[in-house]
């Protein structure tokens, strides 16, 4: 995060009704709600879990073993359990 001096960038009247809350301190400004990015969706992870959940479940549906899909996924076996009794099969 950059500290940016804010009387360089903000208007004279923003920059003074700011002064009457906070006086000389750092002040940190949130991005958007609406430009704010979910987790995962940046560096891909989101997509990749969504794709390897929906394979586990298929094999699950398919007869696999919940041990087999353990070892094959790296995974516990409650975290097995979540992913294919999951209510909501998006995740």
């Amino acid at each position: 995060m950059k500290c940016v001096n804010a009387a360089t960038l903000l208007p004279d009247h923003l920059l003074k009704e700011i002064q009457q809350y906070i006086h000389g301190e750092a002040l940190y400004i949130p991005t958007r709600p609406s430009s704010r990015r979910k987790w995962g969706e940046s560096s891909g992870a989101a997509g990749y879990y969504k794709i390897r959940n929906g394979e586990i479940r298929n094999c699950f549906r398919e007869g696999a073993d919940m041990s087999q899909l353990c070892e094959q996924y790296g995974l516990s076996i409650d975290s097995i359990r979540k992913i294919v009794y999951s209510k909501n099969p998006q995740s």
